[in-house]
């Protein structure tokens, strides 16, 4: 396969991926925004949300001042943030149209009909009563184009790049977000284990879809941070925590190295990123800190990123 066309497939399924994490990020941002006035003055929300998806010096550069409105919008609807969902969507369609014949009719008309009612979407529309409804929409579009994509398409290097694209995607994401929450939302020692705490893990939880399965998994209705922590880093189980995400990583890799007959670099790193994850306990991420656990995370995170695309030519 071409690295062009491999590089089109991995960023039309990483895209894809972010738009459904933004449209997460921002529904967190909401649904906390909307906690009692009792914690007014303890929380950032907004703030935070642009932290979590690395658009704060973006959002800085064209706003003086953090409001709801402007977030959103900018989250939303903002060409210029290249990870707001509208982006997202149209920089996944471009790259599917770029390799229209190596997809399914199913893949290709799932991404091509959400961009054509994005486009629909005015920014003057989205008022407080319509985002969640608008962000539940992103969500089930793009599990739309997951099933489509997992439902027809064959396994081979197409199959395995768009996995590719995802899983690295999804690790990123799942890592800034407990990031967010441990280092940037609760400063203060004195606020563990507070009300707002409790709020804050419960919609972190929520964010990524875990908010029953932690509680039926650890039979506990309280939020311990040490358990989300770990169902979110090292529990297999739940489907966006960092070792599920880096072990299909590795089976898309090794898809890739059964195909090509040769393995990479990449290859070296997934695997040993994996094993990490495999041999850590949260006794010792906690105490060599969970901040510096998920900063080291993310850094190899993105250097894997780059070290595929070295691997296969992208462009």
């Amino acid at each position: 396969m071409l690295g062009r066309t491999a590089a089109s497939l991995y960023w039309m399924s990483r895209y894809m991926e972010r738009a459904e994490n933004m449209a997460r990020l921002l529904e967190v941002g909401y649904r906390i925004s909307l906690m009692p006035g009792a914690v007014e003055g303890h929380r950032d929300e907004w703030r935070s949300t642009l932290q979590s998806c690395a658009c704060d010096l973006g959002y800085a550069q064209k706003h003086e001042e953090i409001s709801a409105a402007r977030v959103i919008d900018f989250l939303i609807f903002d060409e210029d943030n290249p990870s707001s969902i509208r982006s997202s969507i149209k920089i996944a369609r471009n790259n599917g149209r770029a390799v229209r014949t190596a997809l399914t009719r199913d893949v290709w008309e799932s991404i091509n009909s959400t961009w054509n009612e994005l486009a629909q979407v005015k920014r003057s529309s989205m008022t407080a009563d319509r985002l969640p409804v608008f962000l539940e929409w992103v969500k089930q579009r793009v599990m739309s184009f997951r099933g489509a994509l997992l439902g027809t398409m064959l396994r081979n290097d197409t199959y395995y790049f768009s996995q590719l694209g995802n899983f690295i995607e999804r690790a990123d994401n799942t890592a800034r977000i407990l990031d967010v929450k441990y280092f940037i939302l609760l400063p203060k020692p004195t606020d563990v284990g507070s009300e707002l705490d409790m709020q804050q893990w419960a919609q972190i939880l929520r964010s990524v879809s875990g908010h029953r399965s932690y509680r039926w998994f650890y039979r506990d209705s309280s939020y311990r941070p040490w358990l989300v922590s770990e169902f979110l880093i090292l529990r297999e189980e739940m489907p966006r925590s960092l070792v599920f995400s880096y072990n299909w990583v590795n089976r898309a890799l090794a898809g890739l190295a059964n195909l090509y007959g040769r393995t990479y670099d990449c290859h070296e790193q997934a695997r040993e990123s994996y094993d990490r994850l495999k041999e850590s306990n949260m006794e010792q991420i906690f105490q060599a800190g969970l901040h510096e656990f998920l900063q080291d995370f993310v850094a190899a995170n993105t250097s894997l990123s780059q070290s595929i695309a070295k691997s296969y030519n992208f462009p």
